[in-house]
């Protein structure tokens, strides 16, 4: 397809990419990628109409802080917009009403 962007040929024609990322405990995010965290995480999923295709668990269990996960879409400009957060500071800020996901 492109860099970093893959279409399984299983049948699913779902595109697929691999991100690693770091989460932040004094954010109130998981403190292990063992334990990723349901927040920001699933504003994500539901931002760019994506799911979470593979957790990587061997991966994940044996690292301290890198979490790894593989992502998935059904149509490939969703996947492209999902890419578009690799390098940017994602997290949620609670301004005393409401909790908004934030892409810095």
């Amino acid at each position: 397809m492109e860099p970093g962007i893959y279409l399984l040929q299983d049948g699913s024609e779902e595109y697929v990419t691999s991100l690693t990322f770091e989460q932040e405990p004094d954010l109130g995010e998981g403190d292990s990628p063992a334990r990723i965290s349901q927040y920001p995480l699933e504003d994500l999923l539901d931002r760019f109409n994506v799911w979470v295709s593979d957790f990587y668990p061997d991966l994940n269990s044996s690292s301290a802080r890198t979490c790894y996960q593989e992502f998935a879409a059904a149509d490939l400009a969703d996947i492209q917009a999902f890419r578009e957060i690799i390098g940017r500071h994602v997290y949620l800020r609670n301004d005393g009403a409401a909790v908004h996901l934030v892409i810095d």
